[in-house]
Formats: C-alpha cells, structure tokens, sequence
C-alpha cells in the first residue's frame, strides 16, 4: 500500500476539495460536513498530538497545541509539511510508533483505522495506548451507497489497487476502541475520542 499512497500523495487531496473524479458528489453536503468536522479537530484542546497516517496533512493543519506527523509515505509527507508547516514530520510505521512510552497526550488518526485488518487493528490500539493518554479517530460514516466493510478497486496510473475500507456508526467505533465519546457525526465523517 505504501507504493500506492506514494503515487497518490499529489492527488490525494482531490478527494477533500471535491475535485477530478470527486466532483460528481453534492458539494453543498459535502463541504458542510467537512467544515463540521474540522470545526470539531479544531475545538479539541491544545495537546502534544501525534497524528498517525498524516497523509497530505489537510486535517493535520487544523490539530493545536505542539503535532507530530507520521506516515509511511515519503511524498504524503513532503506535501504535509507544505500544507501543515506547524507540525514536525516523521516517517514510521503506524502498527510500531517510533516513540516512548506516555510521548503525546494524544494520538489522533483520520482515515486509517478504517483501512486496518483485524491483527492491525489491535497492533496500532496497542501502540496507541502505549504512546498516548487518549486516542482520536476519525473515519467514514456508514453510508447507503456502501457495504460496512468492502474491498475498493481503486484506479491510479492505469492500475488497479485492491484497498480494504470500512464504514462506521459511532457507536460501532467506539465499541471498537473499547468505549468512546462521539465528538462528531455527519453523513461522510464519524469522529470519537477513547480515554482509558
């Protein structure tokens, strides 16, 4: 996955900003329930915060307080640190966080959870629990137009990219994460915070 997120890393944020092949969707809805939820990354409390699977950092640039990035994705990160130059950047593996132990008051992930098979998901709760005192998750709402749990096709470059991708109701994900509060839920994005 890494080599596809690599060559991905320019167009990525097409799928936030509705553009390309993202621009058929109703963008009235859509840039209502993104502005909702970046509101609410916004209205978290400043914190040392890891982001895990960073990606281009669209959603990094709205964490406050000190950020660290992380991704896997050497071009996902060259973009991030134009787009979210406050945060300090990382290469690593999300399943093994290249830190110690109690490192951030918060590891926050967007889009990556839902990616994650069964063995991955408890490796990188582990990892989160390890270097954080509370985990944010945001990922994709349960939609009509979905199964909970597919198998994507994507197209990139002429090829076609096989990608695991689940879909939530908050309180499916909170159960997940061992109990959550929701922080936010719209048609496109659930976010919910774990504090052990």
């Amino acid at each position: 996955m890494q080599e596809y997120y690599d060559r991905r890393a320019p167009t990525y944020d097409d799928w936030y900003l509705g553009r390309g092949r993202y621009a058929t969707r109703d963008a009235d809805a859509w840039e209502a329930d993104l502005a909702g939820l970046t509101s609410a990354i916004e209205g978290l409390p400043p914190a040392r915060t890891l982001d895990v699977a960073c990606g281009t950092g669209f959603l990094t640039r709205h964490l406050a307080g000190e950020v660290v990035g992380l991704d896997q994705s050497s071009s996902m990160l060259d973009v991030a640190r134009r787009e979210a130059p406050h945060a300090s950047y990382v290469r690593g593996d999300g399943l093994c966080l290249p830190f110690p132990d109690g490192s951030f008051g918060r590891v926050f992930t967007a889009h990556f959870y839902g990616h994650l098979e069964p063995g991955e998901r408890s490796a990188f709760l582990e990892e989160a629990a390890r270097v954080g005192h509370e985990l944010v998750v945001v990922d994709a709402a349960v939609r009509p137009d979905h199964e909970p749990e597919e198998i994507q096709h994507r197209e990139l470059d002429g090829e076609t990219w096989p990608v695991l991708k689940r879909y939530f109701t908050p309180s499916a994900l909170a159960g997940e994460l061992g109990g959550a509060e929701t922080l936010y839920e719209g048609p496109w994005f659930v976010m919910v915070r774990h504090a052990p």
